[in-house]
């Protein structure tokens, strides 16, 4: 019966938190199709107004249009990335081409493109978020194909419903391997090297997983990368780190490599059906970025003193292999392992002696800490609200006033119904159109579950992840505009970084390590010559770090310049640019073409994966406003960020959004120098 299903309903649950204890897989396709017709009914009124053509009968309509459609699509979308099973999939496989289709009918429209058009370049009197909207929303129109002839945009449509479906398949596919795998370690030879709390998180997967009394490691990037650096064990960890490279190409039904052939094809052909060059130059013309050329040109910068430093690494790498008897090259499983021996020989810093003092909640609670610094935020935990899953856990967000801000989940912990990775998504998106509507955030990582009365310790790596992807559930929980379309991290993609890069840095200040790093059992903050080694190591192994990352920007740059030739061969292509760059045997990409997920799971950083790189450039020089104050929580500083950053949502140019917080664009210098490659 309709009346059955929550999605039919006004959600009354507190902070109109979705029912997850009533939403069930059935309802998902009824109110889908219901919320689509809806919307579609909506958008034809819009096109048919008799009325003539203003901004609030135009535009502000269309902003209005489709709120049960983005309700459901918002649970559903979330809930596939982290509660997946093989009847969610199916309707995602099912509704990606049917959804694609149904938005291409929208932004083809003739009629309603010229009404746009008919505002944009009209006398109304807009506000400044009018005007912006008006221009967001017209560009999207423009770079959807509203002005192609009939037989190109029925051409377009059909590209964007295979397109959703070839980037449903490969994330569905990277998961399948990711989730069917598991590395089983049977005795205490094959456990060698690992922690105490890495044994018990090992022993839990591994009767999760229905082999009680045994151990298993998982192809979570966290699971795998404390093993590769733990383990004394090289044939395993030679085992595990083929296994991690491999996902998406194993062949059979999820082998990833003719998917991403037709992607490349089909892109290529839509930026030249818009008139681009390729598909690099279409994404790009919306970035700050603009061009491929300034992207290579970052690349280039950062590339060969990034190869000079990981060369320099591998060498005392080696010695340290040497030392110990290996006089084999180091592999690509081996460094971690040595790099660990390293830090602890340069710095007396030892991954396991760190970890005590990074118990998850405690940097949960950092991470709370300084945004009520910057931010004047407080966060209370909720345990009265329907949840997900069960170690999802919520929080209720206020501001100094008392005033609600947002409502914050954090699902931290890895399990096989959840794709690998780190992201920050939202159930509801801030907007002051129809009422003051604030948004619901979450944090999704894949730590690995401790065993039952432990706490889940975590690497220095683990706990910057989660200081980034708050920096990102900030973005979207501060936002403070009147439309959705411009709310939060709906921004160009190499500036929607730089609110989590930037908020990574006040990990390590020593202010906050004091209160917060404390150790696990005893409460003792971190020692201070601890703290003193930290930062001494900032630069350690970042020749190593950045090389990883650079490739796999190369690699996701080229293919999307010169899509013709990679769709033949698309992994011979990615050897071919590995080649042309001199990569170095002993590092692997951090992201292989069969499970780069960020590129070719949907368009968010195709041809964008630069983006990091590019807004660490704003977030090194972005943090230097806060220090040339004396002051790492100066309160004029902080109000400008949330004033021009993290609440403005995309109200302006990304450049003059920065500008507005600091007063001038900055130079690679300060990169180089945080990453000691200078």
């Amino acid at each position: 019966m309709a009346h059955e299903n929550p999605f039919f309903e006004t959600w009354v649950t507190p902070f109109g938190m979705p029912p997850f204890d009533r939403i069930e897989t059935r309802h998902y396709t009824p109110a889908f199709e219901q919320a689509v017709a809806a919307h579609r009914g909506e958008v034809d009124a819009i096109s048919n107004e008799a009325a003539a053509t203003t901004f609030q009968n135009t535009v502000e309509a269309f902003e209005r249009s489709g709120a049960d459609l983005v309700r459901v699509s918002l649970v559903f979308r979330n809930l596939a990335g982290t509660e997946s099973d093989e009847a969610l999939r199916a309707i995602e496989r099912d509704l990606s081409p049917i959804l694609a289709r149904h938005r291409s009918a929208i932004y083809l429209d003739a009629t309603l493109f010229a009404r746009i058009d008919a505002v944009l370049n009209g006398k109304e009197s807009l506000n400044d978020e009018q005007k912006r909207l008006t221009e967001r929303l017209h560009k999207a129109f423009v770079r959807s194909g509203a002005r192609l002839s009939e037989a190109e945009r029925a051409r377009l449509s059909d590209i964007t419903a295979r397109l959703a479906t070839l980037g449903t398949q490969f994330a569905q596919n990277v998961l399948q391997d990711e989730s069917d795998y598991i590395l089983l370690l049977k005795d205490e030879a094959d456990l060698a090297g690992l922690s105490e709390d890495f044994r018990l998180a090992a022993a839990t997967l591994a009767k999760t997983r229905g082999h009680e009394g045994l151990h298993a490691v998982s192809l979570s990037r966290g699971n795998v990368e404390s093993f590769l650096t733990q383990s004394t064990r090289p044939d395993l960890r030679e085992t595990l780190q083929a296994a991690f490279l491999a996902r998406g190409e194993r062949g059979g039904t999820t082998d990833n490599r003719t998917v991403i052939a037709e992607t490349l094809a089909l892109r290529e052909e839509r930026a030249q059906l818009l008139g681009y060059e390729s598909y690099a130059h279409y994404k790009l013309d919306d970035t700050m970025a603009e061009t491929p050329d300034a992207v290579r040109s970052l690349l280039d910068r950062v590339w060969s003193p990034a190869r000079k430093a990981a060369t320099r690494e591998r060498d005392r790498l080696a010695e340290i292999a040497v030392s110990e008897g290996n006089n084999a090259p180091i592999r690509q499983a081996d460094w971690r392992h040595y790099a660990e021996k390293l830090r602890r020989a340069d710095y007396a810093i030892d991954d396991g002696e760190l970890r005590p003092y990074f118990p998850l909640d405690r940097i949960i609670e950092a991470s709370f800490y300084v945004a009520g610094r910057l931010f004047g935020l407080t966060f209370k935990e909720r345990k009265d609200l329907p949840l997900y899953a069960p170690n999802v856990r919520a929080f209720e967000v206020t501001a100094a006033d008392g005033r609600h801000v947002a409502l914050f989940l954090g699902d931290y912990f890895a399990r096989a119904s959840k794709r690998s990775g780190a992201w920050m998504s939202a159930f509801r998106v801030q907007q002051k159109l129809v009422g003051d509507i604030r948004p619901i955030i979450v944090n999704v990582l894949n730590i690995a579950e401790p065993a039952p009365g432990e706490q889940a310790l975590l690497s220095i790596d683990e706990a910057r992840t989660l200081f980034h992807e708050f920096g990102h559930a900030l973005h979207g929980m501060l936002s403070d505009v009147t439309y959705s379309t411009l709310a939060g991290t709906s921004v160009s993609s190499d500036f929607v970084e730089l609110p989590s890069q930037l908020y990574e840095h006040w990990l390590m200040q020593p202010q906050v390590l004091r209160l917060y790093a404390r150790h696990v059992e005893t409460g003792e903050p971190i020692p201070e010559d601890l703290i003193s080694k930290l930062h001494a190591a900032r630069g350690f192994n970042q020749g190593f770090g950045t090389v990883e990352y650079c490739a796999s920007a190369f690699v996701d740059l080229e293919m999307h310049l010169s899509a013709t030739d990679a769709q033949k061969e698309p992994l011979a292509f990615e050897r071919k640019v590995l080649d042309g760059i001199d990569m170095p045997a002993e590092i692997a990409m951090r992201h292989r073409s069969p499970h780069f997920t960020h590129v070719f799971s949907g368009e968010g950083y195709a041809a964008g994966y630069y983006s990091y790189l590019w807004s660490e450039v704003l977030d090194s020089d972005a943090f230097a406003a806060f220090e040339e104050t004396g002051d790492i929580f100066d309160a004029a500083t902080a109000k400008r960020l949330r004033d021009f950053v993290y609440a403005a949502g995309n109200l302006r140019d990304p450049k003059e959004a920065y500008l507005a917080f600091r007063g001038k664009l900055p130079g690679v210098e300060p990169l180089l120098a945080k990453r000691g490659l200078n």
